[in-house]
């Protein structure tokens, strides 16, 4: 991911939320986020919590298994943080 987040993936963020979730937290979060936490299940789950606890949205333990074997499955990208969020606003 480059220095600018995309602004229309911000926006969707926020309209998908109801809440105002700021590029700085966005960056700030996903400049903890390495190529291996999506190999990882326990860092990608904490990434999940992570996120859920940034946008104040309570997130059960089957949606966060779905989005780890998504992950998983998808083959994702590690790099594309863009990828994973689109993907996780699916959810």
């Amino acid at each position: 991911m480059g220095n600018n987040i995309s602004k229309e993936a911000l926006k969707a963020i926020n309209k998908k939320t109801g809440k105002t979730i700021t590029e700085g937290a966005v960056k700030k979060l996903a400049s903890t986020v390495k190529p291996t936490t999506m190999q990882n299940e326990a860092q990608l789950r904490q990434l999940i919590k992570q996120v859920s606890a940034m946008a104040k949205i309570p997130v059960s333990e089957d949606t966060v298994q779905d989005i780890v074997s998504a992950v998983k499955k998808s083959g994702l990208n590690p790099s594309s943080m863009e990828s994973l969020m689109k993907m996780m606003m699916k959810k």
